[in-house]
Order: C-alpha cells, then structure tokens, then sequence
C-alpha cells in the first residue's frame, strides 16, 4: 500500500511530466515565430537602408547600373532589378529552403525573405532581400533539456521534502494509530492520545476518545444485559417447563389437556433453545471468548460425530467421514465445539431419510455435506431466523451462530450445491 504524500507526489509528477512533454513543441513554435519576426523587421531595414542610400549617392544611369549589377554579385541573398511593377504594391515576405553557399557543409537551410518594390532615381526597382534562419531546433531542445533538468531537480527535491514532512508532520497521525491499535475493547485499558499543535490532528484525537467512551459505555451495557439475560430469562423458563412435567406426571388429564401442555412444552423448549443462541451470538460479538487455545479439531470431530451417533441412526443416514489426524487451530474449543454441531446437525435436519452425510477434515478446512434437492438461497443463508425450509424445527440461528465464529477465528465459510449435495466449507 502506498503513503499518502507519495500518492500526491506520484500525481504531481505524472502532471509535471506532462506538461513538460507538451512544452517542447510549444518552445519550438514561440521561438521559431519570434525569430521569423525578428528576421521580417530586419528585411524592412535591409530595404529601407537600400533604398536611401542608393538614392543618396546620386550617380549616373551607368554607374548605378554597374553599382547594382556588383550589388547583386557579392550578396547572393539580395537581389535589385528593374520592374514594371507598382511601387505602392504591398510587401511580400516568404520562406524558403535552400544550400547556403557560405558554409562548407551541403545541408538545406531555411531563409526568410522580403520582397518589395522601391524607387531609385524615379525608377522602380525591385529589391529581394533574404537571410538565414538560425536552427530553431536545437534552440528549442535545449530549452527542453534545460527545462528538464530542472523538473529533475524538482522532483528530487519534492522526494527529500516529502520524506522529511512525511517523518515530522504525520508524526502525531502514527502515535494516535499506534494507541488505536494497542487499545483493547474487553480489557478497556484506558487510552490517552498525544497533543498536537496540528487543528486537524488534534480534532481527530477529541473525536476518537468521544467514539470510544460510547464504545466503552454500550459495550458495558450490552454485557451487562448479556450476563443479566443469561440469569433472568433461563430460570423462569427452566421453572415453567418443570411444573408442567411435574402436572403431566401427577395430575389425571384428558387427551386433550394433554396435548395443549406438550404444545406448551416444545414451545418453551425452543424459546430456551433462541433464548440460549441469542445470548451465546451477543457473547461472540462482544468478544467474550477466549481464542488463543490450541485445539486438536480431528478429536472434536470425532468426539461431536459419536454423540450424534444416535441422531444419524434414528433417521438412518449412511455417514462417511475422511479425517486427517492432527489437525491443529488456535481458538476457543467451545466455540469450535458449537460450529460443528451446528453444521452436523444441520446436515441431519435438513437431509432425507436413508440420506448421506460426508465429513472431511484436513489441514487446510472442514467440509461437511448432506444429500440434498432444492439448492440454498445464499444471499439469506448466514442470517438470524431465516430458515432453509419451512419443515425446519430449528431456531433459525444455527448457520449465523457458524458465521460469527468463523469471523472470530478469521475463517471463511462457503456454501455449494453440486450433484444434488449440500457442501458447507470451512477455511482455517
């Protein structure tokens, strides 16, 4: 995972770049125009000079035909003849290539050129003045390559700048995740955060110690309703389901005075059933296991598949099992205990009669499956009283009570249905 600065960096640098890259051509094309007008102003001088000066020598028809002609031999790119053309005509300016016989290499240059038409002794002339253009490539490169060094030099110094903001600015940010990671809701040791003199940093901490002291004061409370429950609600149950066998023992009743007790009966025995499930579901997310036992799951299995040896016998399941000896995780056995024999007594709930039940255990999970017709709604699978069927007897809250201690342990648990078969798997 990246740092922040370093994510901000890395966009800056990217945009930075681009911009550069994009520059190079606009270099190219600012300075090749600067110099082409540079060049134009020095053509109109060139012919504004020749003109006057031409004008000012005052020669003879002769002399002035013999001055041009030696004008036009020794400056190749200036040429003045004679033309019929109108002195009021518009200057014309162009570009040309072509070799400059002043260098010794046979490269083609670039020429920028004015042509206009002037008068010399009341004669139209038409004066063509051309000069070279400098390389403006290797100009504009070596704006580019400056211009890069410098966006080195600026990244280079971001890096140096972004570690050392990166060490001191953040520096309260690392204590106050240090504290948050140290802290322990079961233990609720008492956290403090460091000042800080950063606004942002320091409403930060205020916040975190107002979130956790209403952490702290509901997770109090919820324990406190858990133990309170777990006393409250069970005897009085446990206390109506005894007079109620001790009426069915003692008392003569009709068939159908009998019948509305063991109405009553299974009714209460399923609200302790809930009441029992609901309780142990509240302990598991309020962390109230202990998870750091090391337990042998292939015993346990073993140990849970005999005391439901009876279960599979009244419904005359066929049961195979493939169990890898050894098989060690680091949790609570209670929890691990309860999560297989929810996941086998579901297999037995929810199979046919004559039906088959398959367990597997090796060092990477726990697979268990159940015959089966009709495939699982997945998306309502793991929630509280949602039941696979309507013939079900159970509470609803098996598979969720399987699910938080997967969470617990960081397990994960799948469900599929493949060739008429139910397959629940557990990753360790």
């Amino acid at each position: 995972m990246n740092k922040l600065l370093n994510k901000s960096l890395k966009s800056f640098t990217i945009y930075a770049l681009i911009v550069l890259a994009t520059s190079v051509p606009a270099y190219y094309f600012l300075v090749d125009s600067i110099w082409l007008r540079e060049l134009d102003e020095h053509n109109e001088i060139v012919a504004d000079r020749t003109e006057k000066e031409l004008n000012n020598l005052n020669l003879a028809e002769t002399e002035l035909n013999q001055s041009i002609t030696l004008w036009n031999k020794i400056q190749p790119g200036t040429n003045l003849e004679k033309t019929t053309l109108d002195k009021n005509r518009k200057d014309s300016t162009y570009t040309v290539l072509r070799k400059n016989p002043y260098v010794a290499h046979d490269d083609i240059d670039r020429f920028r050129g004015l042509s206009r038409v002037i008068k010399i002794y009341r004669e139209n002339y038409l004066l063509t003045v051309e000069t070279n253009v400098e390389e403006t490539e290797e100009t504009a490169i070596a704006i580019a390559i400056l211009t890069f060094l410098f966006f080195l030099i600026l990244v280079v110094g971001f890096l140096i700048l972004n570690r050392r903001l990166s060490v001191k600015l953040w520096q309260p940010f690392r204590n106050t995740l240090t504290e948050l990671k140290t802290f322990n809701l079961n233990s609720q040791s008492n956290i403090s955060f460091e000042k800080s003199n950063i606004l942002e940093f320091e409403e930060l901490n205020v916040a975190l110690n107002k979130l956790i002291e209403h952490t702290v004061s509901v997770y109090k409370s919820q324990k406190e309703f858990t133990e309170n429950a777990s006393h409250e609600l069970q005897t009085p149950l446990a206390i109506i389901k005894n007079k109620l066998d001790i009426l069915l023992q003692k008392e003569a009743l009709t068939d159908r005075q009998y019948q509305i007790i063991e109405d009553i009966n299974k009714a209460l025995t399923r609200v302790s059933r809930i009441n029992k499930n609901l309780l142990l579901l509240a302990k598991i997310e309020n962390h109230q296991f202990d998870d750091s036992e090391t337990i042998n799951v292939s015993e346990l299995t073993e140990e849970c598949l005999e005391q439901l040896q009876e279960h599979f016998s009244n419904k005359e399941l066929s049961v195979h099992t493939s169990i890898e000896k050894d098989c060690v995780v680091t949790g609570n056995r209670v929890l691990i205990e309860v999560l297989i024999n929810n996941l086998l007594l579901n297999s037995i709930r929810h199979n046919s009669q004559k039906g088959i039940v398959e367990v597997k255990l090796n060092q990477t999970g726990l697979f268990i499956s159940n015959s089966g017709i009709i495939t699982l709604e997945k998306e309502h699978l793991f929630k509280r009283f949602k039941k696979t069927s309507e013939e079900s007897s159970g509470s609803g809250l098996g598979l969720a009570i399987v699910e938080q201690i997967c969470k617990r342990h960081q397990w994960t648990i799948d469900y599929k249905f493949q060739q008429e078969k139910h397959t629940f798997k557990i990753s360790f």
